[in-house]
């Protein structure tokens, strides 16, 4: 009897309305652990290349890992994977809650979906049972109704829903799924996908908790962990959550703003973590299991932007992409925002940087009152983003077209306003500037599915390097900590090296604030105490890291035979131009330092450095020899 995982893996043809149960081998989910490396195998097999990613060819793949339902902090996360409508390159996006662990407890390891129904339906999956149900009644509901709708029909208030909400019904290309009204697989369009499937949600209920190799061991690395957090590097997290960093990361000059334009912001600290802790903040909630409790939940009961506690609060990515991007100071206006998105389904990073990105067109007179119905979009305004944000989720006006995301309505629009995209493989950029963070302008550039700042460790923000996580990086195997703002060798191999770590979180589906190689709570040999007391497997680091790998190779390997290479691996024109005002007043990329390095990175990972496509050597020493095989099949001349 395996321990941590059911050995089951669900099946679901919404063409034919038929469910499978798959029972694959111990060896299986020790080789991909699960997560995204597990959601990959199958997106790679099932879904043809060229597929249309709103078509009922495209598979959607939901996965745990073999570490899910655990009793310890940070593994209550799914991963989805598809082919994304955003940017069509591969799509993949994490998300924590209880819907994770409720679905592990449901008897199942991963959701493997296909096709698409004749008529919206949802997924009700209990006790090692799954039937379809009509979902009629639910489609165009906002999440929380849809919640609300689901407990009294099923008559069960414990039950948990993952669902795409109006906006990925409407194919909005950032749509995301969203569980517990407030936790969203937020990047790459995953609801869009979803919602094309006339799939509603995914519900469910359990009690089939997979047995631990090693209890006592995993009860004394939680204990530890909760002992540890009021004097960790993450104390400032829990109490604060990620809004901590609006202040510091404005001092230091890389809080984008106005659509990165600068990396300076005058309204920074009334956007700032302190300001939502001493007025908005109603409490603080957390995912299965988890000590940190970092997540905000807001109440806004008086003004123009009142906020419901049902839909969570703001996040750091929120604050900057509703804020500071657009010139926004309203706390109150930005916490509606996120509520609107909670409750469309749609991704805050995307939706915000695609306004700000509209803004700055109609500043520099690229887009006019004629193209955006008679609204002045103007930075500061307030009132606006609120506005536009619900349009957006409705795809009606002007929001129709940002709801392609702001590269797609650039290529629509053209007059030049394609300059002024800040995108990569056509998502939008997180709020972590490159300028200030020298590798993580290469990590954005050759990232498969798009610039994203959860994808590696980024550069340490001070002088002196690892001093407060040296043993971390030791273990690592990275003992030469390079100065700030530059992008030398050794920075690229402390890139691809993190990289390789976070893409293991990716796959045993860790959160990344509570386990990874630096700041966290937890360090590279806590996952491997971890791994082995859930699982009874002997692994070691070096196995993971090899996990971490495997699955980056997967990514890029989807990405080849779509046709997309090192041509794709590139940064948007703005990130050339020089920053304006405070710290870092006319700091700039250069494109030909982003070209060295992405050589050196590319023969590191074992790539071909003139296509940045994977060898057929390293995919058959990472085990991978069938992805070769389909590659070398898709790269075949057609008679």
């Amino acid at each position: 009897m395996p321990h941590g995982y059911h050995g089951q893996i669900l099946h679901v043809d919404l063409t034919t309305g038929s469910l499978e149960i798959e029972r694959p081998p111990d060896s299986f989910y020790r080789f991909y652990m699960g997560g995204s490396a597990l959601g990959l195998r199958y997106l790679l097999k099932h879904t043809p290349a060229g597929a249309d990613p709103l078509g009922p060819e495209n598979t959607l793949v939901l996965a745990l890992s073999v570490l899910t339902g655990a009793p310890v902090s940070g593994q209550s996360r799914v991963t989805a994977v598809a082919k994304s409508p955003l940017t069509g390159a591969v799509g993949d996006s994490q998300a924590g809650g209880f819907w994770p662990a409720q679905f592990k407890f449901s008897g199942f390891d991963a959701l493997v979906i296909r096709g698409r129904s004749e008529r919206p339906v949802y997924l009700w999956i209990h006790d090692g049972e799954a039937e379809l149900r009509d979902a009629a009644h639910l489609w165009g509901r906002i999440t929380g109704e849809v919640e609300d709708a689901l407990r009294e029909e099923l008559g069960d208030e414990k039950i948990e829903v993952l669902q795409c909400g109006p906006a990925g019904e409407k194919g909005v290309r950032f749509a995301a799924l969203i569980n517990m009204s407030t936790r969203a697989n937020g990047r790459t369009g995953m609801g869009a996908v979803m919602g094309s499937k006339n799939l509603k949600a995914v519900v469910v209920r359990g009690k089939l908790r997979p047995s631990l190799a090693d209890a006592k061991a995993l009860n004394a690395l939680a204990r530890r962990g909760a002992k540890e957090l009021p004097d960790s590097m993450i104390a400032g997290l829990a109490k604060y959550g990620t809004a901590e960093i609006v202040v510091p990361q404005n001092k230091r000059g890389g809080l984008p703003s106005y659509n990165w334009d600068s990396g300076v912001f005058d309204g920074a600290e009334a956007i700032g973590g302190e300001r939502l802790y001493d007025t908005i903040l109603r409490e603080r909630d957390t995912c299965y299991a988890c000590t940190v409790r970092c997540k905000r939940v807001v109440e806004v009961t008086e003004g123009p932007y009142r906020a419901d506690p049902r839909y969570g609060g703001p996040e750091y990515e929120t604050l900057a992409t509703f804020g500071s991007y657009c010139g926004v100071d309203n706390l109150e206006a930005i916490a509606l925002a996120n509520q609107i998105c909670n409750q469309y389904g749609m991704d805050t990073i995307s939706c915000g940087a695609t306004i700000a990105w509209a803004m700055d067109c109609f500043e520099n007179g690229l887009i006019t009152s004629e193209d955006t119905g008679g609204l002045e979009l103007r930075y500061g305004d307030a009132d606006l983003i609120v506005r536009l944000t619900e349009m957006i989720g409705r795809r009606e006006g002007f929001g129709d077209l940002l709801a392609e995301g702001s590269a797609a309505a650039a290529r629509v629009l053209g007059r030049g306003t394609e300059e002024l995209v800040v995108a990569v493989k056509g998502q939008e950029m997180p709020a972590h500037m490159p300028q200030v963070k020298r590798s993580l302008g290469l990590i954005y550039a050759v990232n498969p599915f798009g610039a994203d700042h959860q994808s590696s460790e980024h550069d340490p923000p001070y002088e002196g390097g690892y001093h407060y996580y040296e043993e971390r990086m030791k273990a690592l195997g990275l003992t030469d900590p390079q100065p700030k703002y530059s992008l030398t060798d050794e920075k690229v191999r402390y890139a691809l090296t993190t990289q390789y770590l976070y893409s293991c979180l990716d796959s045993i589906n860790i959160c990344q604030f509570v386990f990874g190689p630096a700041w966290q709570l937890y360090g590279p040999d806590d996952l491997v105490e971890m791994v082995r007391a859930v699982t009874g497997w002997d692994v070691t680091l070096d196995e993971l890291m090899r996990v971490g790998e495997r699955r980056l190779n997967l990514l890029r390997a989807f990405n080849a035979r779509e046709g997309l290479g090192r041509e794709q691996d590139r940064l948007p024109p703005k990130l050339w131009k020089a920053l304006k005002g405070g710290p870092t007043d006319g700091f700039r990329l250069e494109p030909e330092e982003i070209e060295r390095a992405k050589d050196v990175y590319y023969a590191l990972a074992g790539w071909d450095v003139s296509t940045g496509v994977p060898t057929r050597a390293r995919l058959v020493e990472l085990g991978l020899e069938w992805v070769a095989d389909l590659l070398a099949e898709s790269n075949r001349p057609s008679d």
